[in-house]
């Protein structure tokens, strides 16, 4: 029996790391959006809506978000985009694309039409289905962390930007002063795993803090971003030091 079938928490040194994340997605796809709200206090639409933000995408443009999850920076964006442009929501957890469709078909039904549709698609971060330069704005909204290859999974996520467009990365971030850094730990190492274990998934909440640890922080993240191809990549630090939001443009 694999790790992913007993339900572990990933261990990024094993070569089965992809297909664990894949598992873990697909079983807490169904707490993930309670979750989230309960973890940031409620403010995760927020800081996606600041994503949208530093992507500058407007009526009638393309974007795509990978490691989607259960939809909510791909509404986000097509709420920005409108009736005339289209959004790409991409991720490899089938349980997640699966409710974010349901969302999708929600909003449709509730008078979505002002909004750019969203196509959710099974897709691999580190090998999209899409041709080069295809979207005028790529995001990722807490993913980029879980990739097997971060380095590949940038270029990758580059590959598929028009020259000019922009990729934007929403991203817990670890802050490096007391009294937020103290906090900080006593939050993520203790209390979130607690809340995982309410949730009926410990392990899974004990791999988010792990995969925050390992993420590099602002400044490497923002040299990685460069030598995959982006120009003027900038960060915006929001809730003290917890959140990055990272942003660049595709060099032409």
């Amino acid at each position: 029996m694999t790790a992913a079938e007993t339900g572990a928490k990933p261990a990024r040194d094993s070569s089965e790391f992809p297909t664990q994340v894949r598992s873990m997605f697909d079983r807490i796809a169904g707490v993930y959006d309670v979750m989230n709200r309960v973890m940031t206090a409620g403010l995760d639409s927020r800081w996606r809506e600041r994503a949208v933000d530093r992507a500058e995408v407007g009526p009638g443009d393309t974007a795509l978000d990978v490691c989607c999850g259960t939809g909510d920076l791909a509404f986000a964006l097509a709420r920005r985009i409108g009736p005339d442009g289209r959004v790409v929501g991409s991720d490899f957890s089938e349980r997640m694309l699966e409710l974010a469709r349901e969302k999708e078909l929600a909003a449709r039904d509730a008078g979505g039409a002002a909004t750019a549709p969203v196509e959710f698609e099974w897709g691999d971060a580190l090998e999209l289905p899409y041709a080069d330069a295809s979207f005028d704005a790529v995001t990722v909204g807490f993913g980029v962390r879980n990739l097997a290859d971060l380095d590949a999974g940038l270029v990758e996520l580059t590959r598929v930007l028009r020259p000019g467009g922009r990729l934007v990365i929403l991203e817990i971030t670890t802050p490096q002063k007391p009294p937020l850094s103290v906090f900080f730990s006593m939050w993520f190492d203790r209390i979130v795993p607690l809340l995982g274990k309410a949730a009926g998934d410990p392990d899974a909440y004990s791999y988010l803090p792990d995969s925050v640890r390992r993420f590099p922080l602002p400044e490497p993240l923002a040299a990685k971003m460069d030598a995959a191809g982006l120009d003027g990549v900038r960060w915006l630090i929001l809730a003290g030091g917890i959140i990055a939001i990272h942003s660049g443009e595709k060099r032409t």
